[in-house]
C-alpha cells in the first residue's frame, strides 16, 4: 500500500480543503497521514501528527519542527508528502529532502505567492526567495490561479508546474432559496430587505471596514439595504464600531454553520479582501447565484468576470457602492449576471478539481 504524507500549518487547512482528496486517495488505495498543530484526526485518514509549525518565517519554533518532520519522514517510509501552507511547505520541503534522493516524492501547493503583482517591495524581498530556494526541493507544484501558474514556470525551479482550479467547491450545497421569505424569516432576516453579504473572518486583510462604508453610502440610495458580515471576529470589535459610528445597516452574524442558507436567501454578494489566492467563499456565492462586486485582485480577477458575473472594483466605497446600486437596480442585468455565476463555476466543483489532481497525483 502506498502512504502520503500531507503537511500544513493548522488543522483548519485540512478540515476545510482537503476532506475530498483525502477521500479519494483512500479510495485509491492510500494510507493517508497528516502533520499539522492540531491533536484532530481527519476522515479517511489513518494518523495524524500534532507538531507545531510557526506561519512566521523568522519563528525559531520552525527550526524544531524541522527536525521533528524529518524524523516522521523518514520513519513513515512514504510515497510522496504534500504540503500546503507558505511555512508548512518550507519546512516540509527542507525536513524531506534527505528522503527526496531516495526517491520520495515532493509536492507543494502554492494557496496563493505572497509576491504577486502589486504586492509590497518586503514581500518580494522575503517570500519570493524563500519560494525559489524551496522549488528546487521540489518535484511538484501546484498553483490554483493563472498569475501564479505563469509566475512559478517563468522564475521558479520545480520539475513540474501545474494549474489547479482551486481547492474544489461542492456546488451541490448551493442554490437560491426554493421558498425565499420563509427560509429569510428562519434565518431571522426581514423578507423585503436587499441583503449583501460577505463570508470571511474579519481582519486587516479581508478589510469588512470598506463593505460597511459602502452600505452606509448605499443606505441612502437603497434604503431597505442591509450588510450581513458572516465570520468571526479577528480584529477586536473594530469593525462592529465602526458600523455603529456610521448607523450602518450591518449584521455581524459571527461564526456560522450554515453558510448555504445564508447564501441562499441573499441578493448580492462583495468581497473587499486586498489579497487572494482563490477564495472558496467567492465561488460558493457564485453557486448560490449571486452577482459579485470584488475588490481588484489576483483570485477575485480569476473568479469574477467583469460585467458577466458581477465586477471588480478598486478598493474604493464609492465604487463598491455604485456598482451593487447598478446590479440590484437593474432587473435584466441581475438575472444575466446570476445565471451566469452559476454556470461559470461548475469549471471550480470539487468534482473537477479531483480529477485534474488525480493525474498528477497518478502521473
Amino acid at each position: 500500500m502506498k502512504k502520503i504524507l500531507f503537511v500544513a500549518t493548522v488543522p483548519e487547512h485540512f478540515r476545510y480543503f482537503h476532506l475530498p482528496c483525502f477521500k479519494m486517495l483512500k479510495e485509491n488505495g492510500y494510507e493517508v497521514h497528516t502533520v499539522c498543530g492540531s491533536d484532530e484526526a481527519f476522515p479517511n485518514t489513518d494518523k495524524n501528527f500534532n507538531l507545531y509549525i510557526g506561519r512566521s518565517p523568522a519563528d525559531p519554533q520552525n527550526f524544531k519542527a524541522i527536525g521533528a518532520l524529518k524524523r516522521i519522514i523518514e520513519e513513515g517510509n512514504y510515497d510522496a508528502v504534500h504540503c500546503h501552507t507558505p511555512m508548512g511547505g518550507a519546512v516540509a520541503r527542507v525536513a524531506s529532502r534527505k528522503e527526496r534522493k531516495k526517491g520520495l516524492r515532493v509536492i507543494y501547493t502554492a494557496h496563493g505567492f505572497h509576491f504577486y503583482k502589486g504586492a509590497p517591495l518586503m514581500n518580494w524581498l522575503i517570500f519570493f526567495p524563500i519560494e525559489y530556494i524551496m522549488s528546487f526541493m521540489t518535484d511538484d507544484l501546484i498553483t490554483i490561479n493563472t498569475e501564479d501558474f505563469e509566475r512559478g514556470k517563468k522564475l521558479l525551479k520545480a520539475k513540474r508546474t501545474w494549474h489547479v482550479h482551486g481547492v474544489g467547491c461542492d456546488i451541490t450545497r448551493f442554490g437560491k432559496a426554493s421558498d425565499r421569505d420563509s427560509k429569510r424569516k428562519e434565518l431571522g432576516f426581514s423578507t423585503d430587505e436587499k441583503l449583501m453579504v460577505y463570508v470571511a473572518e474579519q481582519n486587516e486583510n479581508k478589510n469588512q471596514q470598506l463593505l460597511v462604508k459602502a452600505v452606509s453610502l448605499l443606505s441612502e440610495r437603497i434604503p431597505d439595504i442591509r450588510l450581513l458580515v458572516v465570520g468571526p471576529d479577528n480584529i477586536d470589535g473594530r469593525y462592529e464600531a465602526l458600523a455603529k459610528e456610521l448607523s450602518a445597516p450591518v449584521s455581524f452574524l459571527g461564526r456560522r454553520e450554515d453558510v448555504p442558507d445564508i447564501l441562499s436567501v441573499c441578493d448580492i454578494y462583495a468581497a473587499s479582501s486586498l489579497r487572494e489566492g482563490l477564495p472558496v467563499n467567492i465561488m460558493e456565492a457564485m453557486a448560490s447565484s449571486l452577482p459579485v462586486v470584488a475588490v481588484d485582485n489576483r483570485g477575485h480577477r480569476a473568479l469574477v468576470e467583469n460585467g458577466l458575473t458581477g465586477f471588480i472594483t478598486k478598493a474604493d466605497e464609492n465604487e463598491i457602492a455604485d456598482k451593487v446600486e447598478m446590479i440590484l437596480k437593474d432587473s435584466a442585468m441581475y438575472r444575466k449576471m446570476s445565471e451566469t455565476a452559476r454556470e461559470k463555476i461548475t469549471a471550480y466543483s470539487t468534482e473537477t478539481v479531483l480529477s485534474e489532481l488525480n493525474k498528477i497525483y497518478f502521473n
